[in-house]
């Protein structure tokens, strides 16, 4: 019930709250697009290393500050620190190289530079390279310094940083004057960085071989105002076993020379030149090896064939009653070599070092007389010889019919049948034999063909029968006081 006196406020009709949702965003996106254009985009690159940033910073000092690098005094920035900042910037670190430097053998110092080569680099703090002085970059004759530094927090100046932290290791050796004289030359006087003395000549173009002596020696460490002396070896060449070497050397005589290569001369040795002779630069030395030997040459003497009558042995046998065998004839020489090569040979014993043995045969001398049937009856024979057979006549003997001895034999008989050829030194003249097929005949006659055992079968002109093959010859009865025991 409502109060007296009061009047009825008005109803407001309610409005639907999700219409204030689109605004509520609308407004929230405008103030997000006005928080992010305020910040600008820039690109840091750091060597290698390349960042993307979004910073409210207007500097490029205060960018890299937010974005958390570290710049050291050495390092170049561009743009400059106070640069101010646009929109997509790039901002590029140029990095100063970290640097370990050594000067003379002291101890080493650290340094930062933005330069590329170790000469500038040594200008930079103070020292005046020369051409003569020595720079070396991690070891090698050259000064050219790493390209990309690393990228590395802290300032290391005074205290040696770890050993890895080095962009590069520079070793810097000033020259210092010293002398070079080479025996009966002139002094040179030069600058050098070398750190030895062989070093040195070796830089100055002195090529020093092994034998050469140089004082102080070519190990010694390099002082300043130096003087050092080099006595050249002479070259020579020696042939010693069939090998040529050359070498060189400051003896004075061959002996030395050879006691210096531990070259030893046996007792029949001897060298070109003398031992005691000189040695000059280009000299040639040959030590000959000589030598004696005894050599043994044996010569083989050849045997005789000697034939003994044997009594109990029949006729036209044979034995071999003691083998043959070579005999040996030495002869001993003297050989005296030089290099391996023969030059005098003397001869100190010739003798028969085993005679030589005859082989000796045995032939029978004891005649039996045997009897043989034949057609014309029996006939007693004391030999049998194989022979060759032909046959021949007056007309067919060679001898013209107007010569005064157309058919007259040896003997002095007329030709006929039953006369035979015969070389006399097998069967004796007027000697009968028996030939199988043909009789008996009378060796009577000879020839220029008939030699040997060879038997030639005389005819008549009219009965001439033609003879060519081998048969046994029948030396007939009574035996002949003078016997050929041994036919050839």
């Amino acid at each position: 019930m409502e109060a007296s006196g009061t009047t009825p406020a008005k109803r407001i009709p309610a409005r639907p709250y999700w219409l204030a949702v689109p605004a509520a965003l609308s407004l929230l996106s405008l103030l997000t697009l006005g928080y992010l254009t305020s910040f600008t985009p820039v690109t840091v690159i750091d060597g290698e290393t390349v960042v993307r940033v979004r910073t409210r910073q207007t500097t490029v000092a205060g960018a890299l500050r937010e974005a958390g690098i570290t710049l050291l005094p050495e390092d170049i920035v561009r743009p400059d620190l106070d640069h101010r900042l646009n929109y997509n910037d790039a901002i590029i670190i140029q990095r100063a190289r970290l640097v370990q430097i050594s000067v003379d053998g002291e101890a080493p110092r650290w340094v930062r530079t933005q330069h590329t080569r170790g000469a500038e680099l040594l200008k930079e703090l103070g020292y005046a390279v020369s051409v003569n002085d020595a720079i070396m970059v991690e070891g090698r004759a050259d000064d050219s310094l790493p390209s990309a530094p690393q990228t590395r927090r802290g300032d290391h100046r005074n205290a040696a940083p770890p050993a890895n932290l080095a962009d590069a290791v520079v070793h810097y050796r000033r020259a210092v004057p010293i002398t070079i004289q080479e025996a009966g030359g002139r002094p040179q006087r030069l600058k050098t960085a070398a750190r030895t003395v062989g070093e040195a000549l070796l830089q100055a173009g002195f090529l020093v071989y092994l034998a050469d002596r140089v004082s102080p020696s070519v190990g010694t460490p390099i002082k300043p105002d130096m003087f050092i002396t080099v006595e050249r070896a002479k070259p020579i060449t020696v042939w010693v076993d069939g090998r040529m070497l050359r070498t060189r050397t400051r003896q004075e005589t061959v002996a030395e020379v050879l006691a210096e290569m531990n070259i030893l001369l046996l007792e029949q040795d001897y060298t070109l030149p003398a031992l005691d002779a000189p040695v000059l630069a280009g000299s040639e030395i040959r030590v000959v090896r000589r030598a004696r030997n005894l050599q043994i040459a044996h010569d083989y003497i050849s045997f005789d064939t000697l034939w003994e009558p044997d009594p109990e042995l029949e006729l036209d046998t044979q034995v071999l009653a003691q083998e043959g065998a070579r005999g040996v004839r030495e002869k001993r020489y003297i050989v005296t070599l030089e290099d391996g090569l023969e030059v005098k040979r003397q001869l100190v014993a010739d003798f028969i070092a085993q005679p030589p043995r005859p082989r000796i045969y045995k032939y029978g001398t004891k005649v039996v007389v045997r009897t043989l049937d034949t057609p014309q009856g029996p006939v007693q024979y004391w030999r049998k010889i194989r022979m060759l057979a032909t046959s021949y006549s007056a007309s067919t003997s060679g001898v013209l019919r107007s010569a005064p001895w157309y058919g007259r034999t040896r003997c002095g008989l007329p030709m006929r049948f039953g006369i035979v050829a015969v070389d006399p030194r097998i069967i004796s003249l007027r000697t009968n034999v028996y030939v199988p097929g043909y009789g008996i005949g009378l060796a009577c006659d000879t020839g220029g063909a008939i030699i040997g055992k060879r038997i030639d079968l005389g005819y008549d002109d009219d009965n001439l029968k033609l003879w060519y093959r081998w048969v046994d010859v029948y030396l007939l009865t009574p035996v002949p006081s003078q016997i050929r025991y041994r036919l050839e």
